[in-house]
């Protein structure tokens, strides 16, 4: 499904965001857009946290279709 890839590739870009953020010290989607309470970024924030809640469902529907098949 496209909403599926979507979300997970949100999710990555966020996780490797929060990854040099740990790392680093360094705010790649702040850089980027002005600041972490630049209204891109805060629309950027929203968006990864949105798909990270859609990719919960992925746990969920791989373990139904797994049983399905059983």
């Amino acid at each position: 499904m496209v909403m599926d890839r979507i979300a997970l590739v949100l999710a990555v870009i966020g996780g490797l965001n929060w990854g040099s953020v740990g790392l680093f010290r360094f705010d790649l989607v702040a850089w980027l857009f002005g600041g972490q309470t630049a209204t891109v970024s805060r629309v950027v924030y929203t968006l990864v946290g949105l798909a990270s809640v859609w990719c919960i469902s992925l746990l969920f529907r791989a373990r139904d279709a797994a049983d399905e098949g059983a």
